[in-house]
C-alpha cells in the first residue's frame, strides 16, 4: 500500500505547475528496491547488510512522502471569498482525501514523526477563531436552538475530522507514542471547538472526542475535569454554550461505563456539574441528554435517586409553566428508578411542590402533575405512604374541584380523589374535615382582615389622628426650610 502510495505522490508536478514543461527531471532520489525486486532483476545475491538498509530507506522515503503531503495540507485558505485560491483549495481537499484512504488501508505502523505530523495539520486546520455571527448574542428561547450557522470552510473541515477520526481509531496509530502529541492542550484546545455553531462540527467532534476517551485512557481524568468546568462557565458565568447537548450524549456512554460502587469524584460530578445544568432558560435543548446522564447514575447507585430529587427541587421553576412541564417529566423517570427507602425521605418536600403544581393556573402544569398517577411504580409507593401523602395534596385536590377553570383538569381531579377514595376512605374523609375546618378558619381570618381594613379606612376618611400611647416621646417639632451649610 505504501509503495503505491509513494508512486501516486507526483510532487515535480505539483511544483511545476505553473511553469508548465512535458518532460520535466526525475525525482531525486527513488526508493531503493527490495530483496524481491533485486531478484526478478536477475540481482539475486545480495549481502544481509544491504537489505537492512534497504529497508531503512524504504521507511524513510515513505515517512518523507507522508509528512511533505501533511506539511502541504497545512496551508489555510480564507473561505470567506468561494472564488479566491480555488484551484489550490480543491488541491489541498484532494491532497487530504488520499490522506484519508491512506490511513484507512494502512498496513504498517505510522512512526512517531508521521503522528506528531498529523497532529500538528489538525491543530493548524482546527482551532481557529469562530465567525463573528457565533457571538451574535441573540437570545435563545427554553427549547429551541437559535438559527444553525452553517461554516463555509466546512468543505474542508468535513475532510479533516475524517483524517482526524480514522487517526484516532486506527490501530496502527500507538496511543503511547500519540499521547505525547494528543495532550492535555490538544485535548482542551478541541473542547473548545464544541461551542461552533455548526451543527455538522459539533457532531463529527461528538464521535472524535468519545474515540479519544476510548483509546487514550491517560487523557480521561483531564477530560471529565475540563468538560465540568465547560459546565461551570456555562451555568454561572456564560449562560450560553452551543455544545452542552453533545458533551452529555457523550458523558452518556461514559458514565454507563462507570464501575460500581461508584467513586466519590463521579458523585461530585452528579452534583456540581450535572444538577446545576438544571438552572439555565435553555434547559429544554439539552434535557433529554442530560436526563439520561442522571438516570444513568441513579442505576448505577439507587441511593443516589433522594440527591437527584432534592436538586430537581432545588433549581425547580417557579414562573415558568413551560420549564416546569419538563421537570415533572423528568421527575416522573427519576421516581420510577426510586426505591422506597429513598422515595420515604423526600416525601414532605416532594409533594408539597407537586401540590403547588396540582393547583397552577395553567392547565397543562396541573394535567401533568396529575398524570403522576398513571405510573403504576409511583401509584403503588404513594398508596403505601397514603398516611403522609394525602394530607399533603388533599387541599390541592380540593381546591380544583371547586375552583379550577379548565374541564380536563376537573375531571382527572375528580379520578384522583376517587382513587384515594377507593384506596382508603376512612383518612380521605379525615382529611376533608381537616380542610373544611382550615377553610373555616381561613375565612374568619379574612373577615376580620377586611373589617380591619374598613375601620382603618373610615378613620382616615374622617381626619382621625391617633394619639401617642407613650408621653416620653413626644412629637417633633414642625422642621424649618432646609438650608445648605457655608463653606468658609
Amino acid at each position: 500500500m505504501w509503495k503505491q502510495f509513494i508512486g501516486k505522490l507526483s510532487w515535480k508536478s505539483m511544483k511545476s505547475s505553473s511553469g508548465g514543461g512535458g518532460g520535466g527531471s526525475p525525482p531525486a532520489k527513488p526508493p531503493p528496491l527490495s530483496l524481491r525486486e533485486n531478484g526478478a532483476a536477475g540481482k539475486p545475491n545480495v549481502s544481509p547488510p544491504s537489505a537492512a538498509g534497504g529497508a531503512g530507506a524504504e521507511v524513510r522515503s515513505r515517512e518523507d512522502a507522508f509528512v511533505q503531503k501533511v506539511n502541504i495540507c497545512c496551508v489555510v485558505f480564507d473561505f470567506s471569498d468561494r472564488g479566491k485560491d480555488s484551484p489550490e483549495k480543491e488541491r489541498k481537499r484532494q491532497m487530504l482525501m488520499s490522506l484519508v484512504d491512506c490511513i484507512g488501508a494502512a498496513e504498517e505502523p505510522l512512526t512517531e514523526v508521521m503522528i506528531s505530523a498529523c497532529v500538528r495539520m489538525f491543530a493548524v486546520n482546527l482551532f481557529r477563531v469562530f465567525p463573528p455571527k457565533v457571538r451574535s448574542g441573540t437570545a435563545a428561547s427554553e427549547t429551541e436552538e437559535d438559527e444553525p450557522f452553517f461554516d463555509p470552510s466546512w468543505y474542508h473541515l468535513q475532510v479533516v475530522y475524517e483524517f482526524l477520526l480514522r487517526f484516532v481509531t486506527s490501530p496502527f496509530v500507538d496511543p503511547k507514542v500519540a499521547r505525547k502529541y494528543v495532550d492535555s492542550t490538544f485535548v482542551s484546545r478541541l473542547l473548545d471547538l464544541f461551542d461552533s455553531d455548526d451543527p455538522r462540527e459539533r457532531d463529527c467532534l461528538k464521535t472524535i472526542l468519545h474515540r479519544i476517551y476510548g483509546k487514550f485512557m491517560g487523557n480521561r481524568p483531564f477530560i471529565r475535569k475540563a468538560v465540568s468546568n465547560i459546565f461551570y462557565r456555562f451555568v454561572f458565568e456564560a449562560d450560553h454554550h452551543n455544545g452542552i447537548a453533545e458533551l452529555l450524549e457523550v458523558f452518556g456512554s461514559v458514565i454507563s461505563g462507570f464501575a460500581k460502587p461508584l467513586k466519590e469524584e463521579h458523585k461530585l460530578f452528579l452534583w456540581k456539574a450535572l444538577i446545576p445544568l438544571h438552572k439555565p432558560k435553555t434547559v429544554g435543548v439539552y434535557l433529554p441528554q442530560l436526563t439520561y446522564c442522571i438516570t444513568q447514575f441513579i442505576e448505577k447507585e439507587p441511593k443516589l435517586a433522594g440527591t437527584v430529587i432534592r436538586g430537581l427541587l432545588k433549581y425547580w421553576p417557579v414562573t415558568n409553566s413551560q420549564k416546569e412541564m419538563m421537570f415533572l417529566g423528568e421527575l416522573e423517570e427519576v421516581l420510577e428508578l426510586t426505591d422506597m427507602a429513598e422515595f420515604q425521605k423526600c416525601i414532605v418536600p416532594l409533594f408539597r411542590r407537586i401540590a403547588n403544581c396540582l393547583n397552577s393556573s395553567h392547565f397543562q402544569v396541573a394535567e401533568r402533575a396529575l398524570f403522576l398517577w398513571n405510573n403504576e411504580h409511583l401509584f403503588d409507593m404513594i398508596s403505601q405512604n397514603r398516611q403522609v401523602i394525602l394530607p399533603l395534596i388533599y387541599p390541592a385536590l380540593e381546591r380544583n374541584t371547586r375552583w379550577h377553570w379548565n374541564q380536563s383538569v376537573l375531571n382527572v381531579t375528580m379520578n384522583v380523589r376517587k382513587m384515594f377514595l377507593d384506596m382508603d376512605e376512612k383518612l380521605l374523609l379525615a382529611c376533608q374535615s381537616n380542610f373544611q375546618e382550615e377553610e373555616e378558619k381561613r375565612a374568619a381570618t379574612a373577615e376580620r382582615r377586611r373589617l380591619m381594613w374598613e375601620q382603618l379606612e373610615r378613620n382616615a376618611a374622617h381626619g382621625y389622628q391617633p394619639v401617642i400611647a407613650d408621653a416620653s416621646f413626644p412629637a417633633p417639632h414642625s422642621l424649618g426650610r432646609l438650608v445648605a451649610p457655608t463653606v468658609t
